[in-house]
């Protein structure tokens, strides 16, 4: 039986990709800014930012096997970024630049389809979605933010 939902491989591809270049920024910054956290108030921060880099670089391995197993070719450039001197300046860019990279994960899930490879397609990136999500909410809540 015909699937009557194919996975539109070129527009996942091609989405995959956007997402993967705010991905090696993710990785990147969250190590930049965990090594740079200046003020007592700051510094229990450390180590969770780290184990949020950690993830995200396995986030990204999973994103380039996906992009593999499509047959397509892993971008290699990250998205520019900078971060400020100041840290609560930084988390705020940090978690910005997070929200954008859940919106561009969260585009990929139209091109999925419904066939066995696009079910698992979408729910690796669904789990990839829930945990940026969840580290942006802590992040949100140590700035004493909402929303």
């Amino acid at each position: 039986m015909p699937d009557t939902d194919p996975m539109n491989v070129e527009g996942a591809l091609e989405k995959l990709n956007a997402a993967l270049r705010l991905q090696y920024r993710s990785s990147l910054e969250l190590s930049l800014v965990a090594g740079s956290l200046v003020g007592l108030e700051w510094q229990p921060l450390e180590p969770l930012l780290w184990s949020y880099a950690q993830a995200e670089l396995d986030d990204l391995c999973r994103l380039v096997q996906k992009i593999i197993a499509l047959g397509g070719i892993p971008a290699t450039d990250p998205a520019p970024f900078h971060t400020a001197p100041d840290t609560e300046k930084a988390l705020v860019t940090l978690v910005d630049h997070e929200c954008e990279t859940l919106v561009a994960l969260h585009r990929v899930l139209p091109d999925t389809g419904q066939e066995p490879r696009s079910e698992a397609l979408e729910h690796r990136i669904e789990h990839l979605i829930m945990r940026k999500q969840e580290q942006v909410d802590t992040l949100r809540r140590a700035l004493g933010r909402r929303g």
